[in-house]
């Protein structure tokens, strides 16, 4: 059964504009330089004071250093410390500061902080383990070279979201291979697949490969079939998830090219077999196939103008035929019909 996947959809309307990418080589330069920038820092909880700075609540990781939050790393403190970060946020940095001098832990539990220079991006536990967002590019560069970002959302002519995203909390992307047309049951799809990540924990890292139809500029995935889905938490072994997320995505390309030259060698074929030695046995072919007298006739006019019944000149006929049909309905109906010629020639 087929299905309609808006995950690329709702990313497009909650990305601004400086988290959207043009190429997966502008997306890969801007992750490989944040990684490079970043720093992880580990501390003891108990080294870890919240002080008001130039009217802001700050981190301080050391006697003299102390870190900017951003809202991700902000709610983190708050978790830590169990208060309400809306709470806290109707505070004063002075207030705040007291706030959580009373409630953060102790014990001396260690702590890993990811700063991108005087910004914290994440706190976390010992327990979590990063896999940076310009790995799993680097595997799809290696990988998945034929895959592209779909059309750019939007209307015609205006500024639009690629597909290619990256913020402060995640990463997603959105690729296809417009290249990899191929027939599945007598329809035409083509594969594609999201794959995501966030070094920060604000959600898993994981991959869903599919075949579709049709994605439209809103970048809603049309009539998919054959989904597959892994995603993976950021815990010890994560990084085997880099491992399985190739795995899937090279099944994907492997399942491709074999269909892909199944269907040429099936062309090839069909150019030469013929579904009959003359009119009248053709017609009971395409009789059997559900194809009307009428249409028959007009598509063997046609099919004799280029000297033979073979599959691909009778297929090439209906296409043709059906171009001309003002119904969308009885459009696809005899597309539809045309194709399932096509496995004669398997």
């Amino acid at each position: 059964m087929s299905q309609i996947l808006t995950r690329a959809h709702d990313e497009l309307y909650k990305r601004t504009p400086d988290e959207r990418f043009a190429t997966m080589q502008d997306l890969w330069d801007s992750c490989q330089a944040r990684k490079q920038r970043s720093e992880l820092l580990w501390r003891s909880a108990d080294d870890l004071l919240a002080i008001p700075r130039e009217g802001r609540l700050e981190l301080a990781t050391t006697p003299i250093d102390s870190h900017r939050m951003n809202s991700w790393s902000f709610g983190q403190l708050c978790g830590i410390a169990g208060v309400s970060r809306d709470t806290v946020n109707r505070l004063t940095p002075e207030t705040a500061a007291k706030v959580f001098e009373e409630t953060m832990p102790k014990g001396g539990k260690p702590m890993q902080l990811y700063t991108d220079g005087d910004l914290i991006r994440s706190i976390h536990g010992a327990s979590y383990t990063r896999l940076h967002d310009v790995e799993l590019l680097t595997m799809l560069k290696e990988f998945a070279t034929d895959f592209v970002p779909p059309q750019e959302s939007g209307t015609p002519g205006s500024s639009g979201g690629s597909g290619l995203y990256c913020g402060e909390q995640d990463m997603f992307c959105f690729l296809i291979d417009p290249t990899g047309w191929t027939e599945i049951n007598g329809e035409a799809f083509a594969p594609g697949f999201f794959i995501w990540n966030s070094e920060v924990g604000k959600r898993s890292v994981g991959v869903q490969t599919f075949w579709f139809q049709a994605v439209c500029r809103n970048h809603i995935v049309w009539d998919a079939v054959e989904v597959v889905e892994f995603s993976r938490k950021h815990t010890a072994n994560v990084h085997d998830s880099l491992r399985d997320i190739r795995r899937i995505v090279e099944a994907l390309v492997e399942k491709r090219d074999q269909r892909r030259d199944g269907f040429v060698a099936a062309i090839k074929k069909a150019m030469v077999v013929r579904l009959g030695d003359d009119a009248e046995e053709v017609m009971k072919v395409l009789t059997k196939h559900g194809i009307t007298r009428q249409l028959s006739k007009e598509a063997l006019e046609l099919a004799r103008e280029q000297g033979a019944f073979t599959i691909f000149s009778v297929v090439d006929a209906l296409t043709k035929i059906a171009g001309r049909l003002k119904n969308a309905g009885d459009r696809s109906e005899v597309d539809q019909k045309a194709s399932s010629l096509l496995a004669l020639a398997r």
